[in-house]
Parts: structure tokens; sequence; C-alpha cells
């Protein structure tokens, strides 16, 4: 396995643990949902009665078939293990540790910030979050725009939605949460960092 190949691994595998604690220890003890994925599951909840677990794993089922047959399988399988590595530790992290400073404004913005890093180390390494991340690319690509703005939007309006169902003050806290990790990975998704796997290379079909 060559050095870049290797880095690029690692910075992958942190990027999950990365977004796995900022959900579990900062922007869940809130009810703050982490992004349109979420959204949709509890609009499915709703509107069809599913369970949330099956509603959110439906979700991602169908976005990672609609990436594999536009991404690719290499992008596919990375995205895959970031997806489980994430819920590993969302489902460890949530039994074994507490960081929560009960500040909310402190997690919120503590839980945006983690959560933006760890998105963009996955989306710089060719994989993803999961979720909306793989449309926002889609759609990035196409347009030729940051990926991080175009999550924005349609978590906002995926947001908006849940608001017939949560209560409105979550909805905005959300938005604010998306807010400022969307800035942090467009910002991540610019900067150069040495060894990480091309962008273009993780769109191409493999």
């Amino acid at each position: 396995m060559s050095k870049r190949v290797l880095v690029s691994y690692t910075l992958i595998f942190s990027g999950a643990i990365l977004q796995g604690l900022a959900m579990s220890l900062f922007l869940f003890p809130h009810n703050i949902p982490s992004g349109g994925a979420a959204g949709l599951a509890i609009l499915i909840n709703h509107w069809l009665q599913l369970p949330l677990g099956l509603a959110l794993w439906f979700v991602n089922f169908a976005f990672l078939v609609l990436a594999l047959k536009y991404f690719g399988y290499t992008w596919t399988i990375r995205t895959m293990l970031s997806v489980t590595i994430t819920s590993v530790t969302v489902s460890l992290a949530s039994e074994h540790m507490e960081l929560s400073t009960n500040y909310f404004w402190v997690d919120l913005l503590s839980g945006g910030i983690i959560f933006g890093i760890g998105v963009g180390l996955l989306i710089r390494n060719g994989a993803s979050s999961g979720g909306m991340v793989i449309p926002a690319l889609m759609i990035a690509k196409m347009k030729g725009t940051s990926p991080g703005r175009v999550m924005l939007w349609i978590n906002f309006f995926i947001f908006l939605l849940t608001a017939t169902v949560i209560d409105w003050t979550i909805v905005i806290f959300a938005i604010l949460c998306q807010t400022i990790s969307t800035n942090i990975i467009d910002f991540i998704y610019h900067f150069k960092i040495p060894y990480t796997y091309s962008t273009e290379l993780g769109w191409r079909k493999k």
C-alpha cells in the first residue's frame, strides 16, 4: 500500500470518528439533527409509520445505490466504510462517553465545527458521510460549485419540511449547525492537504 493511499484511509478513519463524536457528544444530547438524512427519516416515519431506524437505513441505502451508479465502486466502498465507522463511534460514545458541556451554544458551536471537519476530511479523501452529501456532491460537480454550500440548501429545505413534525426551534438550531459545519467543509474542500485523495478521482467510475 502506497503512502498516499495509507494517509488517505487514515484521514477517512479520522473524519468518520470526528463526525460520530460530534453527533453523539454535542448534537444529539440537545436533539439537534446532524443532517438532512435524519430529517428525511423523520418524515418517512411520520408519513409511512416506518420505524426511525429502518427509515434512516432506507434513505442511506437509496443514496448509496445512486452513488454506486454515479461515482463508482471505489467511492461507494469508501463511503460505506465511513458510515460504518461513524455508526460504531456513535454507539460507543453514546454508551461510554459524556462530554456535553450542558451549555447549549458551546455544544452547538463545538458540534458544528467538529462535524464539519469530519465531513470535510471524508469528502477530500474520496468518501462521504452518506445521506445528503451524495446528491450535494453530484450537484456541486455538475454546477462547478462547493459541495458544502449545496448541502446547506438541500438540508435547509428538508429541515423546513421536518418543522411540521418536530419543534420549530430545533429546526432553527439545526440550520445554524449546518451553516457552521458547511463553512468548515468548504474551507477543508479548498485547502491544500498533502497526500489527500483527489476529489476528481473520487468522482470517476472505477
